[in-house]
């Protein structure tokens, strides 16, 4: 009986220690790619301020208000990962603020990604009038819309939840840990959540496709630069692309809750680090990565601040030779 228990025991504390080993292992395996993307995410920000080229052109400018939104929703995903993985629960309050700035930050990405394809359309279709219609007062115009019309989206969302009365005080502590799904408490916002995310992708998909078949129709005409033409259907389809990632984030939930519902607690907790990984932070530095490889004029100022630090390393740098001086006879 003893050895029985002993052995029990045992297993126990294996099993324990496992566990312990394997949240470490997949907190290491998510935190490292995403402190390396945030550092590539932060420095493209800050290229993007560095010269006036980019602070004074529309398509920089939007481009910068994507990435900000993408690197605070990776930095805020990363720090509710961590919160769940640590099991701390937190109270109702501080989990819905961090649930709304997910979904304002998260619902940025596709409405500003409309604004880019917009730009690009009419840089093609009507490149005489680009200058006098896509200005930096109508840029920032443009940003301000998109981010008001996510800020009342949240508002909405908040008054939903309100109709969720709280009796106690005790009532405000999570019992699970924070995430989107615990918060929908009641079954109204839930429905809404879902209508306004399938209302923003389709129509963030059809504006984008729109403006690629208008593209493509006007690079047919002879009058037309067809390199600039070129240029503006492949980024356009980058934008598709990116809208695709962007949608992959929202799926991420429910796929995870139907796969718990099928595997054990193991490998659902394995299979959700991956689709994190996968659905959550690639899509959220792809941008910087694309666009800073891809674009001529972002790309050595982008390699030179990434290698700053490097080159600027006491023991790597180089300590130039002193000039020989040459006795002419």
């Amino acid at each position: 009986m003893l050895d029985s228990n002993q052995s029990q025991t045992n297993i126990t504390v294996g099993l324990q220690y496992q566990g312990l080993l394997g949240m470490v292992m997949f907190s290491i395996l998510t935190s490292v790619p995403c402190c390396v993307f945030l550092f590539i995410n932060g420095t493209m920000l800050f290229t993007l301020r560095s010269k006036p080229v980019f602070r004074e052109t529309s398509r920089y400018i939007l481009l910068y208000n994507l990435l900000f939104a993408d690197t605070v929703h990776l930095a805020q995903s990363q720090l509710m990962y961590i919160l769940a993985v640590c099991r701390l629960r937190l109270i109702y309050p501080v989990c819905g603020f961090l649930i709304m700035l997910a979904n304002l930050t998260n619902n940025i990405s596709p409405l500003t990604l409309v604004v880019m394809s917009l730009e690009r359309y009419v840089a093609v279709c009507y490149p005489l009038r680009h200058a006098t219609i896509i200005t930096i007062r109508n840029t920032g115009v443009a940003i301000m819309v998109v981010w008001g019309f996510n800020s009342l989206n949240i508002i909405t969302q908040v008054l939903l939840l309100s109709n969720v009365h709280f009796e106690n005080s005790e009532s405000l502590q999570m019992e699970d840990f924070c995430g989107k799904e615990s918060m929908l408490l009641d079954p109204i916002s839930d429905y809404y959540d879902k209508a306004f995310t399938c209302f923003l992708f389709v129509a963030a998909g059809v504006t984008v496709t729109c403006n690629y078949i208008g593209v493509m129709i006007t690079a047919r005409s002879a009058s037309t630069d067809q390199d600039s033409a070129r240029k503006s259907r492949n980024t356009l389809l980058l934008h598709l692309v990116q809208l695709g990632l962007s949608l992959s984030s929202t799926i991420h939930n429910p796929l995870l809750v139907a796969v718990s519902k099928v595997l054990d607690r193991i490998m659902t907790v394995r299979i959700q680090t991956v689709l994190y990984v996968c659905m959550i932070i690639l899509p959220r530095c792809l941008s910087s990565l694309i666009y800073g490889i891809r674009d001529q004029t972002i790309r050595p100022v982008l390699v030179y601040h990434l290698c700053f630090q490097w080159r600027r390393s006491p023991l790597l740098e180089v300590v130039p030779a002193k000039p020989k001086i040459m006795l002419v006879t």
